[in-house]
Formats: structure tokens, C-alpha cells, sequence
């Protein structure tokens, strides 16, 4: 088969960015936020209760906090975050028994624990995300995607569209793209800014998917600074706070380091917390992106999402880049009044959409619409 390279243009406006929530991946299975503490604390998953990590984190709760596992009344997560950080932005300890370093050690392990369990409860494919990604073929490609979900559903989901239909940009840049890691049992990854090759008949297009709160297949390394994609492999020994991988065919299990200086890799998911950091170069670099895309955009639409109080920064993040002549869906089957009265304070041309994700994606009338240049 005849083949040449190309480089991938956007166009330079985007029709429509979708803004995706918990409410989007959680028909999956894929746990709401103030689902993840008590699945961590009650004893439901064996792995966690009897590893390191998980009683490191379990004694430090139960140690600040009165829970009750009877009355299924725990913590919210934001909460305990936003205490850890308010020690660790100070540089104090809590105790004698709780020492600055500690706290450090026990807000990695708490996160780590996030991916856990995410992943846990996530690692499968996902019908409503295919079909999403369908709607995306059959009625507009001109598309970005901002996702505050940790989850790789919506990726995994795009496997069938690859290469023929088009590519996906995470929009940072990725050891993976790196000629000197060739070499490594790591998986390469096409960088769709960089020509690429173009099969006889198709014509692909570039899809940002901005994870401006971070991925589960993402391995940051605080040494080099630098991202690795590991693209299937997400899990963690709960013990040692290693990220695994396999070879394949052999399925031999390994643990991963950075390939440049043997650092031990990092999470790269932002916690919820009430005191939040946005100052990781990878989060910054996705905020301005975001940034862009919203400027440039005739039509946001979002789904499963309730702009919580605690996300101020992505209140900013619209109110300081929506345009007058923008439309704005939002699409959520609990949309109370608050949620609401919190979009239109943010644009006066709201239309609010009371439909769960796993149903606006079989409902062709609305699809076309929401993908639709009419407004």
C-alpha cells in the first residue's frame, strides 16, 4: 500500500469543545469523587487493606478524623487533601508523629491510592464512549475535548478510529516521541505534530484530548521533568508505590523507572483538594491550551459536569476565556437549581440538557445537534 507524510493541521477555529466530567465515565463503573475514600477506608477491597499504602493512609484518617463505617458517613476527599497541603505549603509538621516528610509520603500514597482504585473500576472498555466517538466520525471531527477525568475510557475507546480516521493529541510532550527511547520496551507513540505517515485513501485529523487534571497513564519524572505514556499498563504495586509493567507477548511484570535517570515515577493526577496547586509545568501547559480552544470556539458543551464551588480554577479558566457570541450546553441528568444558577453565571446562553451521558449518546436527535454548527 502506497503511503507518504503529512502534517496534521487544525483548523483555526473549533466548532465545538466538549467539556467532560465524572458524570461521563461514571456509567462505566468508574467512581464519583465522594465514592473514593470510603471505597479506600471500608475494607471492600482486599488489595488495599493489607498493603503498605493503604494502611499508611488508613492510620493517618483514622487518626485526624471520626468516620463510621456502619453509617457510610467518611471524610470528603477534598478535605483531607486540602489539610495534608495546608501542613505541606507551610513546611510544618503536624506531630511528632507526623512529621512534614511523612505528610509528604502519605498525600503521594493517598494519590496513588486515587489511581488505585480508578483504574480498578475502570479497566475495561467502554460502549458509551465508542459511541461517542461514532457521533464524532458521522457528524463532526472538528472537535476539542477538555476532560477532568483521571480514567482512560475515552482513549481506549478511539482504538477502532486509529489511524485511518484520525489521531489523538494529548497536547504535551511525551518521552514516548523521543528517538533515543527506541530502543526501550516502552510503547511508542505517534506524535500527531510531527509529519506523519498517511495511508492510501485516508485523510486523518488531530483530536486534542486536554486532561487538565491529569492521566492514569501518564508516569511523570520530577528529576528530567519529563512525561512517559504507558498507554495499557496502569497499574501499582500497593506495597512498594511502583508502577508495573508488562512485555508482551511474555507478560513478564517490571517495575517502572525513568529511562534517563532511573528516578522512580511520579503519579500525574491532580487530587481535589480546597487548597490546590496548579503550578506542575505539564497543568499549566494544559490550562493555557484549554485556554485557546475555549477563545476559539463557536459552541461548548458539558457533560456530567456540575462546577463544583471547590473548582475555582476552572471557573476562571471560562470566565476569563468565553467569548459573548459563544452557545453553551450543559448536559446532566442532576442538574439541581444551584448547578444551574452556576453556568449562567458564567454565560447568559445556557441551554441545560437533563439527560444522562449513556443516553444523549444513543439519542441521534440531540447528537446531532450538540455537534452541530447551528446554535
Amino acid at each position: 500500500m502506497e503511503s507518504r507524510e503529512i502534517y496534521l493541521r487544525y483548523p483555526e477555529s473549533r466548532d465545538v469543545v466538549f467539556i467532560l466530567g465524572a458524570g461521563a465515565s461514571h456509567p462505566d463503573g468508574v467512581p464519583l469523587q465522594r465514592h473514593i475514600l470510603p471505597l479506600i477506608l471500608s475494607g471492600e477491597i482486599e488489595e488495599i487493606n493489607n498493603s503498605y499504602l493503604g494502611k499508611l493512609v488508613a492510620d493517618f484518617i483514622n487518626h485526624n478524623y471520626k468516620y463510621g463505617k456502619q453509617i457510610d458517613q467518611y471524610p470528603r476527599l477534598e478535605a483531607v487533601f486540602g489539610y495534608l497541603d495546608y501542613f505541606i505549603q507551610q513546611n510544618e509538621s503536624l506531630s511528632a508523629d507526623y512529621p512534614y516528610s511523612t505528610l509528604l509520603s502519605i498525600k503521594e500514597a493517598l494519590i496513588k491510592l486515587i489511581h488505585y482504585v480508578v483504574d480498578l473500576k475502570s479497566n475495561k472498555g467502554s460502549n458509551y464512549y465508542h459511541k461517542f466517538w461514532e457521533a464524532v466520525q458521522k457528524y463532526n471531527s472538528n472537535i476539542s475535548i477538555i476532560t477532568l477525568n483521571y480514567d482512560t475510557l475515552l482513549e481506549q475507546s478511539f482504538r477502532f478510529l486509529f489511524e485511518k480516521f484520525g489521531y489523538l493529541d494529548y497536547s504535551i510532550h511525551l518521552m514516548n516521541y523521543d528517538k533515543l527511547l527506541e530502543n526501550k520496551k516502552f510503547t511508542s507513540w505517534i506524535n500527531p505534530r510531527e509529519p506523519i505517515p498517511l495511508l492510501s485513501g485516508s485523510l486523518p485529523v488531530p483530536i486534542k484530548i486536554l486532561k487538565i487534571h491529569g492521566s492514569l497513564n501518564w508516569k511523570y519524572c520530577n528529576c528530567c521533568n519529563q512525561i512517559l505514556l504507558t498507554p495499557w499498563d496502569k497499574k501499582i504495586d500497593l506495597n512498594k508505590g511502583k508502577f508495573l509493567g508488562y512485555t508482551y507477548p511474555e507478560r513478564t511484570e517490571y517495575e517502572y523507572n525513568c529511562p534517563l535517570d532511573g528516578t522512580d515515577f511520579q503519579t500525574l493526577i491532580m487530587p481535589p483538594s480546597n487548597i490546590k496547586t496548579l503550578t506542575h509545568p505539564a497543568i499549566s501547559q494544559l490550562l493555557s491550551e484549554s485556554a485557546r480552544e475555549i477563545r476559539s470556539t463557536k459552541k461548548i458543551v458539558f457533560i456530567g459536569y456540575s462546577l463544583s464551588d471547590a473548582d475555582v480554577h476552572i471557573k476562571a479558566l471560562f470566565q476569563k476565556n468565553l467569548e459573548e457570541n459563544v452557545k453553551i450546553y450543559v448536559v446532566n441528568s442532576r442538574l439541581n437549581k444551584k448547578m444551574k444558577l452556576r453556568f449562567q453565571s458564567l454565560h447568559q446562553n445556557v441551554e441545560v440538557v437533563e439527560s444522562p451521558f449513556e443516553e444523549v449518546v444513543q439519542d441521534e436527535e440531540l447528537l446531532q445537534k450538540l455537534f452541530s454548527l447551528e446554535q
